[in-house]
């Protein structure tokens, strides 16, 4: 039997992580890349001028329309600083989606560089690292194809294209399927004038509401168990059918 849309949104909670929003003392802080790296990483470099602002909108305007389709959301901030405790860093945004069993971990960001010309939306997914994201490596490709489509056709901008990360600590802890959305470049002007818009912020929103509900009405995601919650071990780019609950973890 394949469920409709709402039957399989009903039991179905996103969990919406929007970037940044870490006191600059916090995120100078280090913590392992992976569960049981020795490998350390900053836990927020504090983004592009403005990303955690137009992060956390963007995430506001999707939980409404989630919750409007049926969805149960959870939001690893709803205001301009983050208060999860537990080190407040990326590792506690996915352990926070963790413990809610989340079918899957939407992070919003928006991008910047160097080079003021770049422009365009382009979806993070883990890279298959054994141990760290091998559960989760097929559903968020599938997660990220889905995503990048819709958004890239609310929004009309360039379309980047999907990119496999080993090096994300909030991947790479995730015991759920997680994506990493930047929804454009603030770095560029036009862009930048876009994202700050509540026109540009909805369509962002809508785009994710729309590859999210492409992703839970598959049939397959009926039959996600999420695994166990990692303790201390170490894991870090396209959609089909998931094998999200086999094989235990390797160290």
């Amino acid at each position: 039997m394949i469920l409709s849309a709402a039957g399989v949104a009903a039991g179905a909670l996103i969990c919406l992580d929007p970037g940044h929003g870490t006191p600059p003392a916090v995120g100078r802080q280090t913590e392992p890349i992976g569960p049981g790296s020795k490998v350390l990483k900053i836990k927020d470099g504090g983004g592009a001028a403005g990303e955690a602002a137009v992060a956390l909108a963007i995430a506001k305007r999707a939980r409404a329309l989630l919750l409007a389709r049926g969805y149960r959301v959870a939001m690893t901030r709803t205001e301009p600083t983050i208060h999860l405790g537990d080190g407040n860093g990326n590792i506690a945004r996915a352990r926070f989606c963790n413990r809610r069993h989340a079918a899957l971990m939407v992070r919003i960001h928006a991008d910047g560089s160097g080079d003021t010309s770049l422009h365009g939306v382009s979806t993070l997914v883990p890279a298959l690292h054994r141990g760290w994201t091998d559960d989760i490596y097929a559903p968020s490709l599938r997660a990220g194809r889905a995503l990048q489509r819709a958004v890239v056709s609310a929004t009309g901008a360039a379309d980047r294209g999907l990119v496999q990360r080993a090096d994300l600590t909030g991947f790479n802890w995730s015991n759920v399927p997680s994506v990493l959305v930047e929804a454009g470049f603030l770095s560029n002007p036009v862009e930048r004038r876009r994202l700050q818009t509540g026109a540009y912020q909805q369509r962002a929103a809508r785009g994710l509401t729309v590859g999210v509900a492409a992703l839970i009405a598959l049939p397959s995601a009926r039959s996600w168990r999420p695994r166990r919650l990692r303790g201390t071990r170490a894991r870090s780019v396209r959609f089909a059918r998931p094998r999200w609950h086999t094989r235990p973890r390797g160290p």
